[in-house]
């Protein structure tokens, strides 16, 4: 192997984790090809299976050869290998790794795996470079040095050093023509910018790097920061979406300055795996300030914010697969997050149950602005719009929207969990059935 090739498979040892599952993301270009001969050489140090996964991304013949030269590759390593397909044709370079990366992280959930990329030092650089251009803060300025799930072994070594390596052991490898297209800013800068950058400020590169550098360190302090200061809790995405969902004590955010916001909200937003963007942040600020307790604010990337009474609640923007959507009352069933169930009885006191006259034709949907529920006043019967009932019940954020009403008729008789409709009295010694609810997710 020769001396330079051991510190790389070295290097490329140490940087792995020594148990779990690995994807290995290889696109058939020198970078992906070299590493993964560095992870033949290395396979036998550590524990867990490898998998190569490669991308196709529809954008022509040579797409579909890069994928079948990387899957013959890696049978002949002795590798299993997954091949993706992208659904559509994208153009954008954001489209394109947006698609990459969503199937690299579904067969990563799949098998339990770490993602392994090939990204350089020169990667490095050019994402550095191209973030200030952007005028980008410390967050962006850290480039592929922000703490990640992702594995980037090679991240200290340089591209011209895998070159090396790679001719010396004979290995092939695929030029991807969309590289010399100068539609592409990556291109623009790696092939024309960066070069005439150099020659004009030789050590250019080691000062992006070292931007990079003290970005992440940065980054790391304000993460730090925020993981003693402030109570958050994460939970899985909604109707078992891959988004995570984040919820932050309001006391501790109103409490915050406007700069000091500006620092902390993009932190948390990344925990629930959004990035915020400038407006994304600016939004995000204005609505902690000044939202009302029910309200919420969209953010980018199809984010919403809510404002509850305790917290402030971060959630990818899914409508409930039954939102606005009526449906018959048939217990036992599952509507939502609620089950709907038939029992013996119910108590006066116990708004998860409500006794109706048999024969009624019942339904349940979510509650819109403007319903109304029938009540009792006195020796009068009034209506009262259902969203004060949800707001004395102290129901509100993301979960107020899909709170479920069931119907008689056309008629609200029951908010599960809140209140019945007085109006809804079953009649003395006629035929009767119980309902009861339950809310599977009492936490929100």
């Amino acid at each position: 192997m020769g001396e330079r090739g051991r510190k790389l498979a070295v290097a490329v040892s140490r940087a792995l984790p020594r148990r779990g599952n690995i994807v290995l993301a290889v696109s058939g270009g020198l970078d992906s090809m070299t590493l993964l001969d560095l992870m033949a050489t290395v396979r036998s140090d550590r524990r867990g299976e490898l998998t190569v996964a490669t991308f196709d991304h529809a954008s022509g013949a040579h797409s579909v050869r890069a994928a079948s030269f990387v899957a013959d590759a890696a049978l002949r390593y002795g590798m299993s290998v997954v091949i993706g397909v992208a659904g559509s044709v994208e153009r954008s370079e954001a489209a394109w790794r947006a698609a990459r990366w969503s199937f690299l992280r579904s067969v990563a959930r799949a098998t339990r795996a770490t993602v392994v990329t090939a990204h350089t030092r020169d990667d490095q650089i050019e994402t550095v470079l191209m973030r200030a251009m952007r005028a980008a803060g410390a967050r962006g300025l850290a480039g592929l040095r922000a703490a990640s799930d992702v594995c980037r072994p090679l991240i200290d070594t340089c591209r011209a050093e895998l070159e090396t390596y790679a001719t010396a052991h004979r290995l092939g490898w695929i030029d991807d023509p969309t590289n010399r297209e100068p539609l592409y800013l990556r291109n623009r800068i790696r092939r024309d910018l960066l070069p005439v950058l150099l020659r004009a400020r030789p050590g250019l590169d080691a000062e992006l790097i070292a931007i990079g550098e003290r970005a992440a360190t940065w980054r790391r302090e304000v993460s730090a920061l925020v993981e003693s200061s402030f109570a958050i809790e994460i939970g899985s995405g909604d109707d078992g979406m891959p988004q995570r969902t984040l919820d932050v004590r309001a006391a501790d955010l109103t409490s915050c300055s406007r700069e000091v916001l500006g620092i902390v909200w993009p932190e948390l937003a990344a925990r629930a795996g959004l990035t915020l963007d400038r407006r994304g942040t600016e939004r995000a600020i204005e609505f902690t300030q000044s939202g009302a307790v029910g309200r919420r604010v969209q953010l980018s990337g199809g984010w919403d914010l809510i404002r509850s009474r305790t917290h402030f609640e971060l959630r990818p923007t899914i409508a409930s697969d039954n939102e606005g959507r009526l449906r018959a009352l048939d217990p036992p069933m599952i509507w939502d997050r609620w089950a709907f169930a038939l029992v013996d009885q119910t108590s006066a006191r116990d708004v998860w149950r409500v006794t109706l006259p048999t024969g009624e034709s019942l339904s349940v949907r979510s509650w819109r602005p403007g319903d109304k529920l029938t009540v009792r006043q006195g020796e009068r019967l009034v209506e009262r719009k259902v969203k004060y009932f949800l707001s004395d019940a102290g129901i509100s954020g993301h979960i107020r929207a899909r709170w479920p009403v069931v119907l008689a008729g056309s008629e609200i008789v029951w908010i599960p969990g809140v209140r019945r409709s007085d109006a809804a009295t079953a009649r003395s010694g006629g035929p009767v059935v119980t309902y009861a609810c339950d809310y599977l997710d009492r936490r929100s």
